[in-house]
C-alpha cells in the first residue's frame, strides 16, 4: 500500500495549543476549490494575516480589520472562507471549553466516520476532504487513502436514458413552427 506522502499528502503535525489545530482547520479550508500550491505560496502570509490562528485574536478582531483582511493583496481575498474561519475559530474555543480540550472533542467519537461527520457538523467547509486532510495532518486515526477514497467516490450512476422524441404537433400550433416555416411567413 503506498504511504500517504506518495499521494503529495502534506507533513503531519503534532498540535500543541488551540491555534495549531485552528491553523491546520484554516488551510482546509483555503485549500477548497484552489490550487494547494497557490495556498502554500500564500500560507506565510496568510498566518501572518491571521495572527497565527489564535482563536482569541481572530475574535477580537474588528469589522473593520476584517474588511481589510478582504482587500489585502498577500492573502486568499475569499469572504465566505475568511468567515468561515472566524467562524471555527469560535467553535473551536466553544468545544475546547465544554471538553477540556480540543484533542478530548476529537476523540468523543472513536470512529474516523464518525468523527469525520462530527467535523462536517461543526465547522464550515469541513466536507469530506477537508476532514480527511485535517484529521490526517494533526495525527489523528484515519482509514487508508485508497480505503477513504473508495469510501467517499460517489457511486457511478448509470447513463441517462435518452429521452423520447417529441410527439409533433400540428401546424401551426404555437411554438412548434421551424425556422423555415417562421421565414416563409414573414
Amino acid at each position: 500500500m503506498p504511504e500517504p506522502r506518495e499521494y503529495g499528502a502534506p507533513p503531519q503535525v503534532t498540535p500543541k495549543r488551540l491555534a495549531d489545530y485552528l491553523e491546520v482547520m484554516s488551510k482546509s479550508v483555503m485549500q477548497t476549490g484552489i490550487s494547494w500550491a497557490v495556498v502554500e505560496k500564500k500560507w506565510p502570509d496568510l498566518r501572518e494575516a491571521f495572527h497565527g490562528f489564535d482563536p482569541e485574536r481572530l475574535l477580537a478582531l474588528s469589522e473593520r480589520e476584517v474588511d481589510a483582511l478582504l482587500v489585502d493583496p498577500r492573502i486568499i481575498r475569499n469572504r465566505t472562507k475568511v468567515n468561515a474561519i472566524l467562524h471555527n475559530a469560535a467553535r473551536m474555543l466553544d468545544l475546547e471549553q465544554q471538553h477540556g480540550t480540543f484533542r478530548k472533542y476529537l476523540r468523543s467519537k472513536p470512529d474516523y466516520w464518525d468523527r469525520a461527520k462530527m467535523l462536517g457538523k461543526d465547522f464550515k467547509f469541513m466536507g469530506d476532504m477537508g476532514a480527511f486532510h485535517f484529521l490526517y495532518v494533526v495525527k489523528e486515526q484515519v482509514p487508508s487513502y485508497d480505503e477513504w477514497r473508495a469510501a467517499v467516490r460517489p457511486k457511478r450512476a448509470p447513463p441517462a436514458q435518452k429521452a423520447p422524441p417529441a410527439t409533433p404537433r400540428a401546424p401551426g400550433a404555437r411554438g412548434t413552427a421551424t425556422t423555415a416555416e417562421r421565414r416563409t411567413r414573414s
